[in-house]
């Protein structure tokens, strides 16, 4: 079995077929409508047959600490108070609104590099420089044409940063 061979068709495949090849390697139907999840359960299981499994010592191990845990499989359910609002009201924002708040700390690594632009209340410092944009830092950094947001992984209004401490 050519398990990398395998492993790069199941992206392609419809999910009625990952379906049938959950079952096939699982031995029961799944639940799951998720694409993403079925791909990556089913190459661990080729992965796992391909390579070998967990060590039976590994799974006593496994099994001992699953029975300590005092695990929940559902939150309880709340029962609804009449007349009383909700705690947190949704947040509105405005389509003007791009990017993160400002004291964000924006990383990427880059060719062995750790970059970080401080995003400002208007743009954004590099290395002691403010900036215009990100795409202005991106293409300084790269010495190319990037998107700044792209480039610093910001995708709908998610970063990959962290708050910076005031």
């Amino acid at each position: 079995m050519n398990v990398y061979a395998e492993l790069r068709t199941l992206a392609a495949l419809p999910m009625t077929d990952l379906k049938a090849r959950y079952a096939d390697l699982f031995g029961e139907q799944t639940r799951s409508c998720n694409r993403d999840y079925l791909v990556r359960r089913i190459a661990w299981r080729l992965q796992a047959r391909a390579e070998g499994d967990l060590t039976e010592r590994a799974r006593r191990r496994a099994a001992e600490l699953a029975d300590d845990a005092d695990l929940r499989t559902r939150a309880p359910a709340a029962a609804p108070v009449e007349g009383a609002r909700p705690l947190v009201a949704p947040i509105r924002m405005t389509q003007a609104v791009r990017g993160p708040m400002p004291g964000t700390l924006l990383t990427r690594r880059y060719k062995g590099r750790e970059i970080v632009a401080k995003v400002l209340e208007k743009g954004f410092e590099h290395e002691g420089r403010v900036y215009r944009s990100l795409t202005a830092i991106a293409n300084e950094v790269t010495g190319g044409h990037w998107n700044g947001h792209l480039f610093f992984g910001i995708a709908n209004g998610a970063t990959r940063g962290e708050e910076a401490s005031a």
